[in-house]
């Protein structure tokens, strides 16, 4: 485990191996919910992102094609070494998790009809939304300075919340017409 940068100045990834490592083990941390995992790694311990950072681009990360997190590894590495920083990371993402799959695929084809296990399926899920609610909760103060203001940031959350929780609308049609709505108001505000 890498110990947190003293400093409280930004800082970066010293290598491409210091790339491969960190997102290895910021993978291998990340069961069912990598958001709290990526915040606490990137911003708190690795201080390679604010938290201001951190929410911009974990919000161009969710509208990608692909899974966030390593949407996120992909513009960090290319951002600090180009494409081979942005194929290292990708690749830290990936390696390491993928063997453990295989291996756990492997064991649960043998018990998988095991009460217990169902029951730490379950225990597992619950513990992942309380991850994600908590990192949503810790990332509001990284929209402190956000163009927008904080009511249009509330507001814009909660109706996101609504429309996808509660009405259940298709996730790109809220993200298409939230979004827009955004990119407007953000627009409007930085227009001279």
């Amino acid at each position: 485990m890498t110990a947190p940068v003293p400093s409280m100045e930004k800082a970066k990834p010293r290598s491409l191996s210091d790339l491969f490592l960190s997102f290895s083990w910021l993978a291998l941390q990340g069961f069912g919910g990598v958001l709290a995992v990526a915040q606490r790694e990137l911003v708190e311990k690795k201080r390679w992102l604010t938290k201001e950072e951190f929410t911009q681009e974990w919000a161009v990360a969710q509208i990608l094609p692909g899974p966030n997190v390593i949407n996120m590894a992909i513009m960090l590495g290319g951002r600090h070494f180009g494409l081979r920083g942005a194929v290292v990371s990708a690749a830290g993402m990936l390696s390491l998790p993928l063997l453990l799959c295989l291996m756990l695929v492997a064991l649960y084809g043998q018990i998988e009809h095991h009460p217990a296990v169902a029951g730490a399926l379950r225990g597992m899920a619950a513990v992942s939304a309380g991850l994600i609610t908590a990192t949503g909760i810790k990332l509001i103060a990284g929209l402190r300075n956000n163009v927008m203001g904080r009511l249009a940031c509330l507001v814009l959350g909660i109706v996101c919340f609504a429309a996808v929780a509660w009405l259940r609308l298709p996730l790109v049609w809220v993200l298409l017409v939230l979004g827009t709505v955004g990119t407007g108001l953000a627009w409007r505000r930085l227009a001279p």
